[in-house]
């Protein structure tokens, strides 16, 4: 009798131990390896398809390979799913040698490793209407918060351009995997966009809000599409956007952060 109660005592603790096992998290911010110039900072252009950087792909989907991810979301549009599917069926050795764009270079060369039949789309644009936002600035006469504002790109702009002249792929991504760069990079909508305009103007707080919204649309998909067999996940996103997914996962007790130095050391 003491035995079968030990038994069930046992089972009991390793279902309780296994529903309370919190999936892990792989969340890699990034710059954007084709740059395609939509963000409110301009930056130079990394050689993402020089050889150098191909030997750094190939060793750091390796690695992120090890680590074992169930499901990798990225940064494609939700409602283009479909879209999503046909180009992870395309010719990836033609795509690798030609397309620049992170979904291509690390997802889905990670993916491809990994056998994996797709990849999970989780963006959901909202607006960003930045120009309104200066406007707003102007109209206030806020003329020092105006210099913030070019202060803060031109200083954006410096930095990143001076690292990829001396940085490696890997260097480079670990640095913006950093949470003091990642905490930067939500300074400027709460230092610069929130204090836009006259009391009565929320443009500012308009445009801050849809910036923590469409993030919130964005961790709503990666909670809903991750299934109950999956043990962990990999979320490639621009590093603007982990900052705020870094803070939803650290207060979400299903889930745990791997952070990408461990899995690339």
């Amino acid at each position: 009798m003491y035995k079968i109660i030990l038994l069930l005592t046992i089972i009991t603790l390793n279902l309780t131990s296994a529903q309370t096992k919190k999936k892990q998290i792989l969340l890699v911010g990034t710059f954007h390896y084709a740059n395609p110039g939509l963000d409110v900072t301009q930056v130079n252009s990394f050689d993402i398809l020089s050889e150098k950087s191909q030997k750094e792909l190939e060793i750091m989907s390796d690695k992120i390979k090890k680590f074992g991810p169930d499901k990798i979301f990225v940064e494609w549009e939700f409602n283009e799913q479909a879209d999503l599917d046909k180009f992870y069926n395309k010719n990836t050795d033609s795509l690798f040698k030609t397309n620049k764009d992170e979904i291509v270079q690390l997802a889905l060369r990670t993916a491809k490793k990994l056998n994996h039949k797709k990849l999970y789309g989780m963006n959901l644009y909202t607006s960003f209407p930045y120009d309104s936002l200066l406007m707003s600035m102007e109209k206030a006469n806020q003329q020092d918060l105006l210099k913030r504002n070019n202060e803060w790109k031109k200083r954006n702009e410096k930095d990143h351009n001076e690292r990829i002249t001396k940085s490696s792929l890997q260097e480079l991504m670990l640095h913006y995997n950093k949470k003091e760069t990642e905490n930067k990079n939500i300074q400027w909508y709460l230092e610069v966009a929130n204090r836009a305009g006259n009391p009565d103007d929320f443009t500012g707080a308009s445009l801050v809000s849809n910036w923590y919204k469409r993030n919130l649309y964005m961790y709503s998909l990666i909670q809903k599409l991750t299934e109950t067999t999956d043990t962990k996940i990999m979320i490639l996103v621009g590093a603007g956007h982990a900052a705020l997914i870094r803070e939803f996962i650290t207060h979400d007790p299903e889930f745990e952060i791997v952070e990408l130095s461990t899995v690339l050391k």
